[in-house]
């Protein structure tokens, strides 16, 4: 997606385009895993996008407001941040190193509609992680 994209898709949900919304679209556009604010941070003053923490929290909580990102929390109550486009899917956090990989489940639908069926619930979402050793922790 080019910059130009993430201003129409900005504006479609009715927020300016500025420098650093595009920045932070264009990142998590580019991460594979959902990062914190101190790393989009990082990142995107490197591209020359100079902006502060208060800048960024503000610019994700809108986004996630908007429905463009979800917030992520793992065990270590860190938030994290990933575009809501992706494919639905979980995470297996490794205990070591931090390392964060997509877990693609396809039982995971219909386990919870069974849970909803059976505990008379409407399931609206859920959230479901997995914690252990990756493999380059396991050597």
């Amino acid at each position: 997606m080019q910059q130009g994209n993430f201003q129409k898709q900005l504006r479609k949900i009715d927020l300016k385009a500025t420098p650093a919304r595009v920045a932070v679209l264009k990142l998590l556009k580019e991460t594979k895993q959902p990062i914190d604010v101190n790393t989009i941070i990082d990142k995107i003053n490197k591209w020359g996008i100079k902006t502060d923490p208060t800048t960024v929290f503000r610019i994700v909580n809108k986004l996630t407001e908007r429905g463009v990102v979800n917030q992520i929390q793992f065990q270590d109550k860190k938030a994290r941040y990933e575009l809501t486009e992706r494919e639905h899917h979980h995470h297996f956090v490794c205990e070591d190193c931090g390392e964060i990989e997509d877990v693609l489940a396809d039982a995971i639908p219909a386990l919870e509609r069974e849970i909803g069926r059976k505990q008379g619930f409407l399931v609206k979402r859920h959230s479901l992680e997995f914690f252990g050793l990756c493999s380059n922790c396991q050597k």
